[in-house]
């Protein structure tokens, strides 16, 4: 695809810097309008499972179309990098819909079973729950991280089972293969610790939550995700190993290819988590495009001092692309 390529100023080519902006509060302060008419919902996908979310409405049917946005891994709607591109799509038109995962954010005492990436079809359902709350505008999704392989595979079920006015997926450093990308989160101390802190938070919150159907003591004691994701997938899953289970959610030729949605996927050849070498094997195909960026790290891409953010704006430019639903 050519492409501007993402070029930030020389202090924020670490990869490093780039994926520490990504999540930083920094990005998050200040006023956000669309935090200002937010209206949290719980979504009840059909199956007994409820999903936390949060809609902000353009004023008097203005929007020029809704945007769902699915946050990474341990992260959640209040996440730096959601907070940051649902303000910039906000304050542009659009209406934004954020949506927790199972056990993410402030929602872990909603339901009874754990959080597995395999768990894709609440989240589909609650997809198409967003769909309809403005039925008359167009729907785009945007992911990032491990929100970005839920984007890809809800653009693979909605050839089967259609979204209502889905017109476009916007993918932003995605999970490809997950097993690859545990053993670099374990090799990076720093990125290492980061997730450990906060899913061991989460897994004592739902114990805590759960006493008589969890007790995590003696995995939240161990250090490293790989172990931590052996003895979880042994114990709790119906899995049989943890191969098994992240093959069930790693992105492949059939999963992103033929005919569907169009989408477009942006990553970088520095990420820290997920190796560059997983897109190119994929053989990506129109209308699906693949982005891969010299600089930008982990759902980084901040161009200056001023915390811009290259794919914010590429965002916006590709929604403002779509003609609108009367034209038809």
């Amino acid at each position: 695809m050519t492409e501007k390529k993402f070029n930030p100023v020389f202090f924020l080519k670490n990869a490093h810097i780039q994926t520490y902006l990504a999540s930083s509060k920094i990005r998050a302060m200040g006023e956000n309008p669309m935090l200002d008419v937010s209206r949290e919902m719980v979504i009840d996908t059909g199956t007994g499972v409820r999903l936390l979310a949060g809609y902000s409405p353009q004023k008097n049917n203005s929007s020029k179309g809704l945007v769902l946005l699915l946050h990474g891994w341990e992260g959640s709607i209040n996440s730096a990098y959601i907070l940051s591109a649902g303000k910039y799509l906000f304050e542009n038109g659009y209406s934004v819909f954020r949506l927790n995962f199972r056990d993410h954010g402030n929602s872990h005492h909603l339901n009874e079973g754990l959080f597995y990436a395999t768990l894709i079809d609440e989240v589909f359902q609650a997809v198409k729950t967003a769909s309809q709350i403005e039925s008359d505008s167009h729907l785009f999704i945007a992911g990032f991280s491990l929100g970005g392989n839920f984007a890809l595979r809800i653009r693979q079920m909605s050839s089967k089972e259609p979204v209502k006015n889905l017109r476009y997926i916007f993918c932003i450093s995605p999970v490809i293969n997950p097993d690859k990308a545990t053993d670099a989160i374990d090799r990076n101390t720093m990125i290492r610790k980061y997730f450990l802190f906060k899913w061991r938070r989460s897994l004592s919150l739902k114990q805590k939550l759960f006493p008589d159907k969890y007790d995590f003591g003696d995995i939240i004691s161990l250090n490293s995700c790989r172990s931590i994701t052996n003895s979880l997938i042994e114990r709790y899953s119906s899995f049989n190993t943890t191969d098994e289970y992240f093959s069930s959610y790693a992105i492949r030729n059939e999963t992103i290819n033929g005919i569907g949605i169009p989408a477009t996927i942006i990553s970088s050849e520095d990420d820290p988590v997920i190796p560059v070498y997983d897109f190119y094997s994929l053989n990506i195909k129109a209308p699906v495009n693949l982005v891969i960026h010299r600089y930008g790290g982990h759902n980084g891409f901040i161009e200056d001092f001023a915390l811009n953010c290259w794919y914010e704006k590429k965002m916006l430019q590709l929604f403002d692309g779509i003609k609108p639903l009367h034209d038809i």
